[in-house]
């Protein structure tokens, strides 16, 4: 094959063009299985085998805890490689070694290295990408690799790794048509990063959803341990500015990131630094207290309940499915003012939950858009569905149409929420700041 890439644009071009790509496409794209993963990471010698990970599933919170995380261990001194996904606006946020995202000559040089191989596995964009990240951390030699899942949990490309801690930080529903309809199913598909030996910590789990999480760490002796069993956080206050926690092991911290539901992450995280701690790494409470602080400056972390301007209130956030909705209602019913939220999804979500939420949200104003991926739910669709729950508002065909409407009507004393999907988000942080 004589293909080759000399500009990262072209090379982007190729990635997106040719792999299937489940940000964009949707359910076409979804290739469960490991044995591509397995075969493509030998090809290139096995990298994931080259630093110590942290595997990390979950419906909510996975993206939180994994930067926190992140952040923490770098200012402990560790070198950290963070793979994540979805990105917002450069393909390259997926791929971090301390903060700093993968230079573009390094993804060039894989791409066509890859190509040049001629390897006979077709994998999709997510396995490429991954072992792209893997071998760049292996290169740059990082202790540890945070690995976020992608989707699910047991036949997720990432479960080729054998972590030294897993984390799952909660379940709900998300993801229904791949990974099951009732909680119970969506969690053994999460359970499915629970490996031999390997300690897993539970951020949020109850009823059938614990006790799968329990049988299946007692199968395959795995030691578990329940966040909300170990009443780590004594009390904690949330604000707009930082949410403030009182540790009963590390004293008192200071939370960059905001909101009810960030409680719980920073429980799990903490349980998770504690299981690091027992084994033998040097994290001091100092470091903790660092990486709850400047989690954002140090690791990029972009979209969670990210405030883009006083006056007006901007905020943004990615939160996309019912249980983050239930958290976001809240948050955003505090907001000041009239509440005006530039909304849009993706077609393949049941968004009638998340409706139910946003109509008990009082004196809002509604401006239905769609994000610039096939994968879009139409504007005016999203408006009709909107309509059946008793929603009232317009449509506008882009994020950048929908905000400079919304702009054009709002005073300084109001708000403006901008979300339900990851791709809004991208979009409005793409063109319109």
């Amino acid at each position: 094959m004589s293909l080759s890439f000399n500009t990262y644009d072209d090379t982007i071009d190729w990635l997106y063009s040719r792999l299937a790509v489940f940000q964009r496409d949707g359910g076409s794209a979804y290739k469960p299985g490991l044995d591509t993963s397995l075969a493509l990471s030998a090809s290139f010698g096995n990298p994931d085998r080259d630093f110590t990970s942290i595997h990390i599933a979950g419906t909510n919170g996975k993206g939180s805890t994994a930067h926190t995380l992140a952040a923490i261990l770098q200012s402990a001194g560790y070198r950290v490689g963070l793979y994540t996904s979805p990105h917002l606006v450069d393909f390259r946020e997926r791929i971090r070694v301390n903060g700093k995202m993968i230079p573009k000559e390094d993804v060039i040089d894989f791409v066509n290295r890859y190509i040049k191989s001629e390897l006979n596995l077709c994998p999709s964009f997510f396995e490429l990408t991954m072992v792209m990240a893997f071998e760049y951390f292996s290169r740059s030699n990082v202790d540890f690799g945070i690995i976020e899942t992608g989707l699910g949990g047991r036949l997720d490309s990432t479960n080729i790794i054998t972590p030294c801690v897993s984390v799952i930080s909660n379940i709900s529903f998300d993801h229904t048509q791949f990974l099951g309809d009732t909680l119970e199913k969506i969690a053994k598909e999460k359970a499915g990063i629970i490996k031999p030996g390997v300690p897993v910590v539970i951020g949020e789990a109850r009823g059938e959803v614990r006790k799968v999480f329990s049988e299946t760490a007692e199968r395959v002796c795995s030691h578990a341990i329940f966040a909300e069993d170990e009443a780590e956080i004594l009390s904690s206050t949330t604000g707009d500015n930082a949410n403030r926690y009182v540790s009963r092991s590390f004293g008192d911290i200071e939370g960059e990131l905001t909101g009810d539901w960030q409680v719980k992450n920073a429980a799990t995280i903490l349980e998770t630094v504690k299981v690091l701690k027992q084994q033998g790494y040097i994290i001091s409470d100092s470091a903790v207290k660092k990486g709850f602080s400047k989690v954002c400056e140090l690791t990029g972390l972009a979209g969670r309940w990210m405030v883009v301007k006083s006056r007006p209130l901007i905020v943004c956030d990615t939160g996309h499915n019912t249980g983050g909705w239930k958290y976001l209602a809240d948050r955003i019913t505090s907001m000041p003012g009239v509440r005006n939220m530039v909304i849009g999804f993706v077609n393949d979500k049941d968004v009638s939950g998340i409706l139910d939420l946003m109509k008990a949200i009082p004196n809002t104003k509604f401006y239905f858009t769609e994000a610039s991926v096939a994968r879009a739910l139409p504007a005016e669709e999203l408006k009709h569905l909107a309509t059946k729950h008793g929603i009232e508002g317009s449509a506008y065909p882009s994020v950048q149409a929908a905000y400079d409407a919304v702009l054009s009507r709002t005073s300084d004393s109001d708000s403006i929420f901008i979300g339900g999907s990851t791709f809004i988000v991208a979009d409005f942080l793409a063109s319109c700041i």
